[in-house]
């Protein structure tokens, strides 16, 4: 049997999708996968931010519409990336264990972070920005679009003096220090987009066949986590525009999440796995109330 696995075309969409591969030939060795690259309307359109062009629905609207015709059994997605509502045909139906959750600092080897009006940070994300701004009043920020690959070339040309990009996806591609220094941002300094760091696997809710394979590669902590997190997006309307973090663990029975909507305002709570909804509605409220 093939199972076809549709992704976007970057070198990490790629990368994460070959990562899906691998655990499902792990867990069934005599599987095929065929990896269908799929152009989105957010790969086309490099020039604009992406509030005004769609938001994040922009990167999966193609590929969907291909898991709906049949063109393919599966995609993958980066969870942080996908929009609040999603085909009603269609389901989040596997995850795989969670990555690096943190942003890091990138500049060119041997450079420092200069606080200064000179210095220009790019980054596209309000919740980046608004976080970095209280360490660094006085730089610049620039809005920035493309692939990882893209983002470091043009810091490297000299466009942006730094850049704020997620741990996770260097990590995947094998970034490591060299033209480049990373300064990872602790959690206590900026919070994580919701389901940064996960690969989220999407199918038919009625493909009976796909499920087992599914099931197989499911990470159940990181499923729980991923719901949680998609749960305080829907509750605050995830709007782009808004600096939200959020950050889920899980320990034994217990889950843990952190939530921000600016860089001074976070609320931090437990509770037992089954009520992660609760406790997600909860967050929110207080967040409300500051």
């Amino acid at each position: 049997m093939v199972i076809r696995i549709g992704t976007r075309k970057s070198r990490l969409a790629l990368a994460q999708t070959e990562m899906v591969c691998q655990a499902l030939k792990q867990a069934f060795p005599e599987l095929q996968t065929e990896i269908v690259p799929i152009t989105t309307k957010g790969d086309k359109i490099l020039d604009k931010p992406l509030t005004q062009i769609g938001g994040k629905g922009i990167f999966i609207t193609e590929i969907e519409q291909a898991l709906l015709r049949n063109k393919i059994d599966m995609a993958v997605h980066s969870a942080k990336d996908l929009p609040v509502e999603m085909a009603d045909d269609l389901a989040i139906s596997a995850v795989l264990p969670r990555g690096d959750v943190r942003d890091v600092i990138v500049t060119r080897s041997g450079e420092i972070i200069r606080d200064d009006e000179h210095f220009i940070i790019g980054t596209g994300s309000v919740r980046r920005r608004m976080c970095l701004q209280k360490l660094f009043p006085h730089v610049t920020f620039a809005d920035i679009r493309g692939n990882v690959d893209t983002r470091i070339q043009k810091l490297l040309d000299g466009q942006y003096d730094a850049l704020i990009l997620a741990a996770a996806g260097l990590e995947r591609l094998g970034i490591r220090a060299g033209q480049i220094a990373m300064f990872p941002l602790s959690l206590g300094v900026i919070l994580p987009a919701p389901c940064q760091g996960i690969i989220a696997v999407e199918s038919r809710r009625t493909d009976a066949e796909m499920q087992p394979y599914l099931n197989a590669i499911n990470d159940a902590d990181t499923f729980h986590v991923f719901e949680t997190e998609r749960v305080i997006l829907k509750l605050t309307g995830g709007n782009c525009d808004l600096p939200l973090g959020a950050y889920a663990s899980v320990s034994g029975n217990t889950l843990f999440l952190s939530v921000s909507d600016t860089a001074d305002s976070m609320v931090s709570g437990s509770a037992p796995v089954e009520d992660r909804f609760f406790l997600a509605e909860r967050s929110v409220k207080q967040l409300e109330c500051r």
